[in-house]
Formats: structure tokens, C-alpha cells, sequence
């Protein structure tokens, strides 16, 4: 099993910045992807970026060069999030994946983010 913590969220004014934190601890695989997720109100989950282990990322068109993924080890991820909008708004979740045999992820329980406008 694996745990996933975040921190970091909260009410943040339209163009201002935020960094989300996500802690892992259990059964750590040191070779993983872990990534960022968000869910707005009455919206599917969606993908915002990912990074493996070895350092490749992957980023959703919607918020290239305004959020950067980065890792300091196989446990911690972070997301710094600039030039925020409303539309940002969302849940936002920590993800952990390892491929075996198939895919087992892990799910953080969330962190709220708010732009005011």
C-alpha cells in the first residue's frame, strides 16, 4: 500500500501562484511516475502533468508553460502553479503509478484550489 499527502492548497487571487506538495510513504517503488490531477465541480478528472522517476514529464496542453511538475525523490512531487485563473479552480489530486503486470495507482484525498477573480 501506498499513502499520498498533499499540501499546499487554498484561495489564491487571479494571477498569483500556488505549489502543491504530495508526500508518499509505504511500499515505495524507487521506479515510479507520479503526477497532478484536478477535478472541477460537475467535471471529469483531468490529466495535468506527470513525472516518472527518471525525470520525464508529461504536461495537458491547458496548462504548459503556466505549471511546472519537478521531483526530489521517488516520494515527493510538487506542482507550481503561476498565472492562475478562475478556471483553475478544482480539486486538486496526487497521483502514484507503478506498471507491473498492470497499472496500480494510488490517489491523494485531494486539496482545494480557489482563483478568485
Amino acid at each position: 500500500q501506498v499513502q499520498l499527502v498533499e499540501s499546499g492548497g487554498g484561495l489564491v487571487q487571479a494571477g498569483g501562484s500556488l505549489r502543491l506538495s504530495c508526500v508518499a510513504s509505504g511500499n515505495i517503488f524507487r521506479i515510479n511516475t507520479m503526477g497532478w490531477y484536478r477535478q472541477a465541480p460537475g467535471k471529469q478528472r483531468e490529466l495535468l502533468a506527470t513525472m516518472t522517476s527518471s525525470g520525464r514529464t508529461n504536461y495537458a496542453d491547458s496548462v504548459k508553460g503556466r505549471f511546472t511538475i519537478s521531483r526530489d525523490n521517488a516520494e515527493t512531487v510538487y506542482l507550481q502553479m503561476n498565472s492562475l485563473k478562475p478556471e483553475d479552480t478544482a480539486v486538486y489530486y496526487c497521483n502514484y503509478f507503478i506498471t507491473l503486470n498492470a497499472r496500480i495507482n494510488y490517489w491523494g484525498q485531494g486539496t482545494q484550489v480557489t482563483v478568485s477573480s
